[in-house]
């Protein structure tokens, strides 16, 4: 769909006012691209977000790659970085702080510094054309990170260059991209500084760990919406809050005792006991439900230990009693726990976790959810891969 000038201001307007609304800075990204893309009808496009001077690729998307299978984002969590430098087009924009409009990458001119990288083109089978590469400075006019969207269509769905007014929408979006892109990274930090207060009391609850946890379930819930034909919105804004819900499972593990915590072997019968009770001292930390977020955290943090048979604690809630977001985040929680080592156990070899899935769906969890998430195990294999357990 192609907009008219006074449709994109229009419609500017009103994404700037979304992004003030989205508490997750995965989600935010994914909003910030999608909306980007679809002003100026781009058919891809990623965000690379600057550490240590380097851009760390952090997310994608690409409509021809998604037509090829389209429940699969497995791309989102590919992982690599670019040293800003003038080397690469989005190091040049990171260091040059200026955008670039370059109508076709394989047609540079022999005096810029910048080359253009065709790996990913090589690997996925794609053409990169024309391409946009917007800096994202800060209100401190420091740079953050860079935007790029890929191959403009025109409405025949042919490839064209972006236009010079395009550039000029988007760098002023750009500052709006950006102030939100600070706060929520700002609540992204809040909440592992919260998982690192729980992994000084607990060697198990990482950050990888509640990265993967909070990641696996939003992917398995995205599959499960689309089944169930949820419309996109609804699916957006459940994301939203759900990733940052399963993040926060155990927190309320900081209410156990050291000695049972930190124990280097299984636990009796009794310190189980004491154990369980995480899952109540979690729930009661979102008891007021003065939000949306708070009302999932309750659930999950109360609900993850259910099972499917009823056989699970701490209310021996059974089958669809328990809330999906209880459901979900117990897959995806096992899962994690058997295929990583711990400091009791060495991490289960893939095939027996795999195979522990399929014996426990009906049993300790919910029959469904297996299915799915053994549908998208390349997904959830990448997750592993860009949040790996530091040795």
């Amino acid at each position: 769909m192609q907009f008219n000038d006074d449709d994109k201001l229009s419609q500017l307007l009103k994404i700037n006012d979304e992004l003030n609304h989205i508490k997750d800075i995965d989600s935010l990204l994914d909003t910030i691209l999608y909306k980007t893309r679809r002003l100026t009808n781009a058919d891809a496009g990623s965000i690379f977000l600057l550490d240590n001077q380097e851009l760390n690729f952090s997310y994608v998307q690409n409509d021809t790659l998604r037509k090829q299978d389209p429940l699969n984002n497995k791309q989102i969590y590919s992982s690599f970085s670019i040293p800003v430098n003038e080397k690469s087009i989005a190091g040049y924009v990171a260091l040059k702080g200026q955008s670039l409009n370059i109508d076709d990458v394989h047609n540079l001119d022999d005096t810029v510094p910048y080359s253009f990288n065709s790996s990913f083109d090589e690997i996925a089978g794609y053409i990169t054309n024309s391409m946009m590469t917007i800096p994202l400075i800060s209100t401190r006019s420091q740079v953050i990170g860079v935007m790029q969207i890929i191959n403009a269509k025109d409405d025949s769905g042919m490839h064209v260059p972006f236009k010079t007014s395009d550039e000029n929408y988007l760098n002023f979006f750009a500052g709006s991209a950006t102030s939100a892109i600070e706060k929520a990274k700002m609540t992204r930090e809040m909440i592992l500084r919260m998982i690192k207060m729980a992994e000084l009391r607990d060697p198990k609850e990482t950050g990888a760990h509640v990265n993967r946890v909070g990641s696996y379930s939003i992917e398995i819930f995205q599959k499960w919406a689309e089944i169930k034909g949820l419309k996109y919105k609804e699916i957006k804004n459940y994301k939203d809050i759900l990733r940052i819900a399963a993040m926060l499972h155990d927190v309320g593990k900081v209410a156990i005792s050291d000695i049972i915590l930190k124990k280097p072997a299984r636990l009796n019968d009794g310190e189980f006991k004491i154990m369980k009770t995480h899952a109540y001292q979690g729930a009661k930390l979102f008891h007021g439900n003065v939000s949306d977020l708070d009302a999932l955290s309750f659930d999950i943090a109360y609900t993850h230990h259910e099972r499917w048979d009823g056989r699970g604690y701490p209310r021996r809630l059974r089958g669809e009693n328990i809330p999906l977001a209880g459901r979900i985040v117990a897959l995806a929680d096992v899962y994690d726990a058997l295929i990583s080592a711990r400091v009791y156990k060495p991490a289960w070899e893939e095939t027996e976790v795999v195979s522990l899935l399929e014996k426990e769906a009906g049993h300790h969890f919910d029959p469904d959810l297996v299915e799915i998430f053994l549908s998208i195990y390349d997904v959830i294999e990448a997750i592993r891969n860009k949040f790996p357990d530091k040795e």
